[in-house]
């Protein structure tokens, strides 16, 4: 560590000390049993390949393994996960006052379904040598997207630590099946993130059904006015960390970050181009809608890239597939939308590509900080369409990026080749069309989903219609069969709305009409 500066704010709710800590890009060399940390998290820890903590980690376990509210902020990838991890698993295993009996003892909240998983998986990983009493330490996630069975089931069964999204934490609380009121301790992770997709009213439902004797922490990227004024309401005396790198910006100083202004239909093929760019590993692909999300991912497998999608036009089970092949390697492609993605903690993408610019320099931090991680560098690339320019403008302004006029760029500009690293002989496909995206399926809304549009652009933007419509036109009572309304249609002539597959050969019999004259009582037989 270099430098430290503390400051003191006073207000008339609460105080909250800040320190801010400026630490070396190569940290000292300290382990997570130098911080006070049992054993038997230090050995789980140490299997995971995870020796050393990171600044945040370092400047806020002390804290929090005293028993201490705190407020922790470090960019995308810095490990804030474990920060808060390691001292709630320590804390509620070594109380000699409580023992974990089956009832939650500590509760994290999350604002997605795709952190909620990851945070899952970390803190089991870190908790699996733990014991209460004569059994394993329970871990359980909640989220929606999934039946309530094995949720309920899970509770019944009991549990010590309890990871969930907002909507279905409240369900079950509100149905009887989760006891709040025998925490000791809470978690807000991504806190700025719920507030942008409007689970505050929630989270003030769930505090108020919680011990006011806790410890609290809550953990951001960001930490704009809102998310202060929310920790002055369930905080006691917090204490601000915030972790940064030497002459550090909000994003991260190891991705590498190009803009280019390019065309609407020439995006794929730039695209498919970079994806073949030397040294390039696991991908991401972000897009503003579920719509575009799922066209890229469409045309890029059909191009032979092994590419996945992850948007809220998918199903559950779908999503996590996704999530779990570009985990495995089985893709090295994944496009997403910005909602979809928070919570992918992957040290291993080399390349973002903003396909469509975000909303705010917010959302291209969190976009950008996929890569860049843990150290390692990366190569994050924005395409900007004309009609974007106005927003990037901005967001380069309030991230002083300085190239608020991106250079215009074609898939075969020489420059893109030649700062990307591409092969000249690069083309648009790589070889036969693969069919790892799965088509997007309907699923129940619920109260984890937030608002409506929370993954579109504020367009209103429909999503894509998953059966064709057909119409049939009626004259004078007559159905389009030609049979009249009510009655059945002759059973040779097929039904009356034939199936796209019958034969290309195959056609229907000659259609006779009948014709009135207007002074005659019957009109003669006429071949359609």
């Amino acid at each position: 560590m270099t430098e430290s500066t503390e400051s003191t704010q006073e207000t008339t709710t609460t105080e909250i000390v800040e320190i801010t800590e400026i630490v070396e890009a190569e940290p000292a060399k300290i382990s997570f049993a130098d911080l006070g940390v049992r054993e038997e998290i230090v050995r789980a820890l140490a299997e995971d390949g995870k020796e050393h903590p990171f600044a945040i980690q370092e400047l806020t376990m002390p804290m929090a393994l005293a028993g201490d509210d705190l407020i922790g902020q470090a960019r995308t990838g810095m490990g804030k996960t474990l920060a808060f991890g390691v001292p709630m698993l320590q804390r509620i295993t070594t109380d000699p006052d409580r023992e974990l009996s089956g009832i939650p003892r500590a509760l994290v909240v999350v604002p997605t379904r795709e952190l909620c998983l990851q945070v899952y998986e970390d803190i089991a990983g870190a908790a699996k040598y733990l014991r209460a009493g004569d059994r394993k330490l329970s871990v359980t996630s909640i989220y929606g997207g999934r039946p309530y069975e094995a949720q309920i089931e899970a509770l019944q069964k009991g549990v010590d630590v309890v990871i969930g999204t907002p909507g279905r934490l409240l369900d079950l609380a509100q149905q009887g099946h989760l006891q709040l009121g025998g925490l000791s301790m809470l978690v807000l992770d991504e806190a700025d993130e719920m507030l942008d997709l409007g689970f505050l009213p929630d989270i003030e439902r769930i505090l108020r059904q919680i011990p006011d004797v806790r410890q609290a922490m809550l953990f951001s990227a960001t930490m704009p006015d809102p998310i202060i004024t929310l920790a002055r309401t369930f905080m006691t005396q917090p204490t601000h960390i915030r972790a940064e790198s030497a002459q550090s910006s909000q994003t991260h100083d190891t991705t590498e970050q190009f803009a280019y202004r390019a065309h609407a239909l020439d995006k794929v093929e730039m695209v498919a181009r970079i994806l073949q760019a030397e040294g390039r590993g696991a991908t991401m692909i972000f897009t503003r809608t579920k719509r575009t999300a799922q066209k890229v991912a469409d045309e890029l497998a059909e191009r032979g890239f092994k590419v996945g999608a992850v948007h809220g036009d998918l199903g559950q089970g779908a999503r996590e597939k996704a999530l779990k092949s570009f985990r495995n390697g089985d893709v090295d492609v994944l496009v997403a939308t910005d909602v979809a993605a928070r919570g992918i903690d992957i040290d291993d993408i080399t390349h973002v590509i903003n396909y469509q610019i975000p909303e705010d320099e917010q959302a291209y931090v969190h976009r950008i900080g996929r890569t860049g991680r843990a150290g390692k560098t990366g190569i994050a690339v924005t395409l900007v369409d004309w009609d974007e320019l106005p927003r990037w403008t901005m967001i380069d302004k309030a991230l002083g990026l300085d190239n608020p006029d991106p250079i215009e760029t074609y898939s075969s500009s020489d420059h893109l080749y030649e700062q990307m690293r591409i092969p000249t002989d690069a083309k648009g496909s790589i070889g036969k069309a693969t069919r790892t995206t799965d088509k997007p399926k309907r699923e129940p809304r619920d109260r984890d989903r937030g608002p409506r549009n929370t993954e579109g652009d504020g367009s209103g933007e429909r999503p894509p219609r998953t059966r064709n419509r057909t119409r049939q036109r009626t004259r004078g009572g007559q159905e389009a069969s030609g049979h009249v309304e009510g009655s059945e249609a002759p059973a040779e002539n097929g039904p009356a709305d034939e199936s796209s597959d019958a034969p290309s050969g195959a056609r229907s019999a000659p259609r006779r009409r009948r014709r009135r004259r207007n002074n005659s009582n019957a009109a003669a037989p006429t071949t359609g």
